[in-house]
């Protein structure tokens, strides 16, 4: 038995298999086969870009507004935990020289 490697496709690659549909009139299993790829998972792809075209395969590092807004509030959250830290330990140090 062998594993099977899943495959990572790029935006672009999405992109412009999902234009050879809306944009060429090509048919989902016609531009399949020709790209090599699964049916069901191009036609999975123009249905994304139907619905939300904007944010369609954002890919690496391209968020969403909602996403990025979640990554920097995580970022200011991890931030905050870790200067309350410093304090809890500066302010046992400073009770402790105190007495």
């Amino acid at each position: 038995m062998t594993k099977q490697v899943r495959k990572n496709y790029t935006p672009e690659f999405r992109r412009e298999a999902v234009r050879l549909v809306t944009d060429e009139c090509y048919k989902i299993a016609e531009a399949a086969r020709s790209l090599d790829i699964n049916a069901n998972m191009l036609g999975r792809w123009v249905r994304e870009a139907r619905e939300d075209s904007d944010t369609a395969f954002p890919g690496k590092g391209n968020l969403s507004p909602e996403q990025e807004e979640i990554r920097r509030l995580r970022d200011e959250n991890k931030r905050l935990r870790m200067e309350k830290e410093i304090l809890k330990k500066a302010t046992a140090f400073f009770a402790k020289e105190g007495n």
